[in-house]
């Protein structure tokens, strides 16, 4: 089949619109060289702009497509397709117990309680395992655009996938997430217009059966075996779901601490509703007999790449101005999220690693200009990436397993556990991760070095271990940080051993002092302390 020259045209419309706006967004930041404001657009998101941008934390094309495959998908179905529900359900976490904490703190990034309490590098490890999150979620958004463009406007996948990368980024540079939020509004229509028009041609169409009458190929299939890996992948995705910078850009840049937290609700009731077509047409893939359709099942079968069934279904279901239309929806979930994950790891670097580590004496020009460069450097990781990959949904979900495993302990500790300290967050960052790689990854080629309960020579890890490791590393923290407490405050231990600064070194000060403090400076970070939430200073560890 010929390139189709009408849909590239309408998909070039597009992409000028979407820069456009990122460019007269980014007139808000023009001739100031405040990062913190291109960071958290002057903490001024009300119901409008911070309810559409905060629901395109998550409606993105891994979102969008991975749901779709993994409903297509036989033996998984609609069983195994949690993302969606479950991510969505992390907004309620976030907005129950820790948004309202977190904006009422004026935090600029999500790794600034760690940084104040742990001690900049131990900030800087974490940080770390969010990036990693933030690249692999973006590299899924990225591999869905581009095998929906290799299908429906038959142009080379990773030319389009370099293209979409280069001009989100472009924008990006130069309006921060001022940028970012006000082209989240078009996108978001985009999706939610165009998804919802493909779907009736779609579920008409001659080729497909009614999918009431095909519930055993669509609904997946339960193996009781299966339950634990089942649950793990739950967990890892609802909590998983919380500790993410591209969540906390947006909501530290609410008006209040209480917007924050219903802005979080809302946005949770958003994305379900945006994820109710592509389970749809996941399932009406299932019940299509392609054979009758134009797709050339040589070259582009969805039973041997069913990461490309979304763009199938648009493609092949449906008349050509709607399948362009259903391919603007889908480029704009890929828009959405790409420019923000790209700027929330941006963010995390230069305030977090560049400023409070490397170079201190930074002035705000400089670190601007670090962060434009951050941006390009992000995108194009996250591009390579996105070239490698064979699954999107794998992607998708694993974007959240070390953030869950690694991070979300660590964050319940910072904003609840008063005596959590240096000591117990760096034993719980061993144990976690290396609980967690031992399990094995087959997605990153990763030796199984423990067998857990239960493990199947084909099924592999049955038991939920990531949910263990999680738990392990939630509780060494909590322990190790108890003990050591208690060590050094009680004289079991001289003052002199304790090399981190973080128990005996104490300076009796409110968390909200502390903060006004540490963010007295343009880039709101203590250059040479880190003082702890609780009540506790400390040097750099």
């Amino acid at each position: 089949m010929a390139i189709q020259w009408g849909g590239v045209a309408a998909l070039v419309v597009f992409y000028l619109l979407i820069f456009a706006v990122g460019i007269w967004a980014s007139r808000k930041i023009k001739g100031s060289a405040n990062t913190e404001r291109a960071m958290v657009a002057d903490r001024d998101f009300g119901w409008g702009v911070g309810l559409f941008t905060l629901i395109a934390t998550w409606v993105g094309g891994g979102y969008i497509n991975g749901t779709a495959e993994v409903v297509f998908t036989p033996g998984w179905g609609l069983v195994w397709a949690q993302a969606p529900w479950g991510y969505s359900l992390s907004f309620v976490i976030n907005g129950l117990f820790f948004a309202k904490q977190m904006r009422s703190a004026n935090y600029v990034t999500m790794i600034d309680p760690f940084q104040i309490k742990y001690g900049n590098r131990m900030g800087g490890l974490l940080f770390l395992a969010a990036l990693t999150g933030e690249l692999l979620w973006c590299a899924a958004i990225l591999a869905a655009l581009g095998s929906t463009i290799s299908v429906i406007l038959e142009l080379d996948q990773n030319l389009s996938v370099i293209i979409s990368a280069c001009i989100a980024a472009a924008y990006t540079i130069f309006g921060g997430l001022f940028s970012v939020a006000y082209t989240d509004i078009i996108q978001l229509i985009c999706i939610f217009v165009g998804l919802w028009i493909c779907l009736p041609f779609a579920m008409t169409n001659a080729a497909v059966t009614p999918i009431k009458d095909t519930t055993d190929r669509w609904v997946g299939e339960w193996d009781v075996r299966t339950t634990g890996q089942w649950v793990d992948s739950f967990l890892l995705i609802l909590l998983g779901g919380v500790p993410w910078q591209a969540y906390y850009q947006r909501a530290l840049s609410a008006k209040s601490a209480d917007h924050a937290r219903y802005l979080s609700f809302a946005a949770s009731i958003g994305c379900i509703i945006i994820s109710i077509p592509a389970y749809i047409m996941g399932a009406v893939g299932a019940s299509t007999d392609w054979n009758m359709t134009a797709i050339n099942l040589n070259k582009t079968d969805p039973y041997k790449t069913p990461e490309i069934v979304l763009p199938a279904v648009v493609q092949f279901l449906t008349p050509p101005v709607v399948a362009f239309l259903g391919l603007g929806a889908i480029s704009a979930a890929v828009m959405s999220s790409t420019d923000s994950s790209v700027l929330a790891s941006s963010s995390m670097f230069v305030r977090n690693i560049y400023k409070n580590i490397l170079r201190t004496s930074a002035s705000e020009l400089e670190l601007l200009w670090i962060l434009r460069l951050t941006v390009l450097i992000v995108a194009t990781l996250a591009t390579v990436l996105a070239l490698t990959v064979e699954s999107i949904y794998i992607l998708f979900v694993l974007c959240s397993d070390f953030v869950y495993v690694v991070l979300f302990p660590q964050f319940v500790c910072v904003v609840h556990i008063e005596k959590s300290n240096t000591y117990g967050s760096f034993v719980a960052f061993i144990l976690g991760l290396f609980l967690r790689l031992a399990g094995g990854e087959p997605a990153l080629n990763l030796p199984v070095l423990i067998r857990y309960p239960y493990y199947d020579e084909e099924l592999g890890q049955l038991f939920p271990f990531r949910t263990l490791a999680a738990i392990v590393s939630f509780v060494s923290l909590v322990v190790i940080s108890c003990i050591t407490d208690v060590v050094f405050k009680r004289g079991f231990l001289h003052e002199k051993y304790d090399i981190f600064k973080c128990v005996v070194d104490t300076e009796v000060k409110s968390t909200k002092e502390v903060f006004a403090k540490s963010t007295s400076g343009p880039m709101g970070m203590t250059e040479d302390k880190c003082v702890g939430i609780d009540n506790v200073a400390m040097t750099d560890f």
